[in-house]
């Protein structure tokens, strides 16, 4: 399937995943819950790296928001595709919609776009992420400090292949560059909330970008006109 790639990519996530929840005093079956219920993988790191500072809900409830304030703009774009078919479908595919079922579907036209094919990659993409999980579960009880051998690389990885073939256009390609320069810039002086700052500096630059590119040239009067 064409979502394999990706299901390969994520295991290191899922396995720092299941041995981080391990490592904050999470049972097996709690540490399984969590990847099978939350179902996402940036939201499942941050909210165990606040439970294990202990970090109060509101806080925790509201962090995990703002990660996964993306899958709103994914849903948003995929709404032409998505709201013409039942309740279950919609709320089946909602479920399953990751950064990596975007990645495959989201460009797709309404006449390209399968539900039988988003839905079977999708349910793909959970098996692994959960077998993945349960393997760093095990492993987080037998192999301590899991985090030091480098299986964070992953995250940026998968990041990484799933942006660079979406960038199609001067816009695209601006948005991604502001972003990276600005993380940079925002970790090298260790400016809080700088992920956020630098992922709406990029929707700003994008954005602004195509706004500029499509705004009509004022014509010169000629000189009859003058």
């Amino acid at each position: 399937m064409a979502v394999t790639p990706l299901c390969i990519a994520v295991i290191p996530w899922g396995l720092l995943a299941g041995s981080f929840a391990i490592e904050i005093g999470l049972d097996p079956f709690q540490s399984q819950a969590l990847s099978a219920i939350v179902f996402a993988g940036s939201a499942q790191l941050v909210a165990t790296g606040l439970l294990k500072v202990g970090a109060g809900l509101a806080t925790l409830l509201m962090t995990t928001l703002i990660i996964t304030s993306r899958h709103l703009l994914y849903s948003i774009s995929m709404r032409n595709k998505i709201s013409p078919l039942s309740l279950k479908w919609r709320l089946g595919l909602g479920f399953l919609l990751t950064d990596e079922l975007f990645a495959l579907c989201g460009h797709q036209s309404p006449k390209q776009f399968n539900r039988w094919y988003a839905l079977g990659a999708g349910l793909w993409f959970y098996l692994c992420w959960n077998l993945a999980s349960f393997a760093g579960i095990v492993a987080g009880k037998f192999i301590p400090n899991l985090d030091t051998l480098g299986l964070d690389f992953a995250i940026a990885a998968t990041f990484i292949a799933l942006v660079v073939p979406a960038i199609k256009n001067t816009s695209v390609l601006v948005s991604v560059m502001v972003a990276m320069i600005a993380s940079v810039l925002c970790q090298a002086y260790q400016i809080e909330g700088g992920l956020m700052l630098a992922s709406l500096s990029a929707m700003v630059a994008g954005y602004g970008y195509d706004r500029f590119r499509k705004s009509p040239v004022p014509q010169q009067p000629t000189g009859e006109e003058a």
